[in-house]
């Protein structure tokens, strides 16, 4: 294959890569996003059992439903980072091999020259 086509195959792997940077990046923000929701149901629980705030059903209720939302967006999250993450390696391993397959030259090495 020609060295042109290595090269326009490695840029889009690194663009893919990139992309799925990016996505991992925004699954650790929705991770996070999810403990913070199923611990402030959590808190919110155990400070009204404890008589610390006081208790009405209303907002029990929203503290559970904060903690089953949190579990359900942690679990789907977990799916999706694994599958990108999955992708990422692909797409690395890939673009590694398509540099292993390209015929380069050490810098510095004497190309011959045909005079």
């Amino acid at each position: 294959m020609d060295d042109d086509v290595f090269s326009d195959q490695i840029t889009q792997l690194e663009a893919r890569s990139e992309a799925l940077a990016v996505s991992i990046e925004r699954c650790r923000k929705f991770s996070l996003a999810a403990k913070f929701t199923i611990a402030a149901g959590v808190i919110y629980i155990v400070l009204a059992m404890l008589s610390v705030i006081s208790y009405t059903s209303e907002t029990t209720i929203t503290a559970i439903a904060a903690m089953i939302i949190g579990t359900v967006l942690l679990g789907s999250n977990a799916t999706t980072w694994t599958q990108a993450e999955t992708a990422l390696h692909a797409a690395e391993a890939a673009r590694a091999d398509l540099i292993g397959r390209m015929q380069l030259r050490v810098v510095g090495e004497e190309k011959q020259t045909l005079h």
